[in-house]
Parts: structure tokens; sequence; C-alpha cells
């Protein structure tokens, strides 16, 4: 994972970032799928009452009323997709870019998701998109995974507002 060009989009894409949203997506039962709510999950505690944290699993758009009554300026969306890149790789991503990456374990795309918050709440809303190893039924991030997802944790809450 190329931490410091991922630390310099995400430093760009929060400029001006006064309420931030992060929710984190994924599937506890297909192993790395679950990476987006697992960094979520490692966030309590270390960011500002300017994040909300909301860890989705797999239904974002069950916390849509949530995430709009924040009033948000920003939402970042935590997800495992299918990138074809290394596993643990991670690249940030606007709504428009979506179309090519395959998210796995949701009834709503993603780009939907992003498109209905984005205008109900006007905030710029983004994908921080993480490629996976095993996505089989299980339990518990890999190895890979687990690592990542603590440096992610790391890193988003030295750049949070």
């Amino acid at each position: 994972m190329d931490t410091v060009s991922l630390e310099k989009d995400l430093r760009a894409w929060l400029s001006g970032a006064r309420r931030v949203v992060v929710a984190g997506v994924g599937n506890s039962l297909r192993k790395d799928d679950f990476v987006g709510a697992e960094i979520v999950r490692s966030l309590h505690g270390r960011v500002s009452e300017d994040v909300f944290l909301i860890e989705c699993e797999t239904v974002p758009e069950s916390f849509l009323e949530p995430i709009i009554e924040f009033k948000p300026t920003h939402v970042l969306v935590l997800d495992a997709a299918l990138l074809g890149l290394k596993p643990g790789s991670s690249k940030l991503l606007e709504p428009n870019a979506m179309p090519g990456v395959s998210v796995l374990s949701h009834a709503l795309p993603l780009k939907v998701f992003s498109e209905y918050v984005a205008r109900m709440a006007g905030a710029r809303v983004g994908l921080l998109a993480i490629q996976p190893k095993e996505t089989d039924f299980g339990e518990g991030l890999t190895e890979e995974l687990r690592r990542v997802a603590r440096d992610l944790a790391d890193l988003l809450s030295e750049v949070l507002p």
C-alpha cells in the first residue's frame, strides 16, 4: 500500500471538511470483505466529535437518515473492492469512478448510495476501496488485511478533522 500517495489523496479530498461521516461497509462472514467495518471499529475513541463513525456492515442504505441528520460536509465509505491489485492495496475514488469497481456484498450499489447521500446531505462522497485477499465464507480478516486495516485506521486518525 502506497501510504504516502493515499495520505496525499485523502488530505486533498478532505480539504475544507468540517463534519465527516466515516461509514465502514462489509460482511463479517466473508473474511476480508469486513475490512471497512473493522477500520471504523478501530477508529472509535481516536477521532473528534466532528467525525461520525458508522459500522454499516452490508446495508449502508439503512443509515441514510442518521448520515443526513449529521449534516456532513464529507462522507467517506470504506469497503473491500475488487481492484485487480495486490491484497491490501487501497484507492480513494469519487462516485463517478465507481462503475468499474466491483464491491462485494450489498444490495444497493455504492454508486447509487453515494449519489443519493451527496444529493440529500449536500456532502462530498468518496470511497476508500481496499483490495481483499480472501472473501470466502469465514470470520476474521487475513493477516495481510489485518495489518492494512490497522495502518489505514492510523492514517485516518491523523487526517480526519
